[in-house]
């Protein structure tokens, strides 16, 4: 069952399930530059509902854009400079997901992983209350589903061994990314 869930502010258990059908949604997009190519950005009344970075494998299934509102995106894209630029840790956005239930609870695993650091998909599972030998496969397939990538940071999530693992922009543009939160860190926060 397809459900969507908008995030505001701090993760709590009180977290809002919206119908996807609701016609009285408006969808906006744009297209913003960044290190990675062109990111388009979708918004469902005002709190992001992805951030596609070019080539992602998952592009074409994303839902419909909406019409284009380059205006409506300054604060994602401020953000999204100032991550690139390397001096902001954390995105303050309000979020908006579209998924199942259990694809959720998976990326709200995903924002509590901090900057610069790494999980493998069996650190994830444990991490939001599964059973790491039973469900690491559907917590990968769920990662990979994100519509919301960096600021959602499935790019965060590696194979158990260290090895970099699929990520649907390509595993150049996850390198990037992990490079990026690594500069100035410790080698011992990563596991890659």
């Amino acid at each position: 069952m397809m459900s969507t869930m908008t995030v505001q502010g701090e993760l709590t258990a009180d977290l809002a399930y919206v119908r996807e059908d609701a016609e009285d949604v408006r969808v906006v997009h744009t297209v913003v530059p960044s290190p990675l190519g062109p990111i388009t950005l979708v918004a469902h009344d005002g709190a992001l509902s992805a951030l596609l970075l070019p080539s992602s494998k998952y592009e074409a299934v994303q839902g419909p854009f909406g019409e284009r509102a380059d205006d409506e995106f300054d604060r994602v894209r401020e953000q999204l400079d100032e991550y690139f630029a390397g001096t902001r840790t954390e995105f303050d956005l309000p979020l908006h997901f579209v998924g199942t239930t259990f694809q959720c609870r998976v990326w709200e695993g995903l924002l509590r992983i901090p900057y610069g650091q790494t999980r493998s998909y069996g650190d994830l599972a444990a991490e939001i209350g599964l059973d790491p030998r039973t469900s690491s496969r559907a917590v990968g397939a769920a990662n990979g589903r994100n519509r919301i990538a960096i600021v959602v940071p499935c790019h965060r999530v590696i194979g158990a061994d260290g090895s970099l693992t699929g990520f649907a922009a390509g595993l150049d543009r996850k390198r990037f990314l992990l490079g990026l939160e690594a500069k100035g860190r410790p080698r011992e926060h990563l596991l890659f």
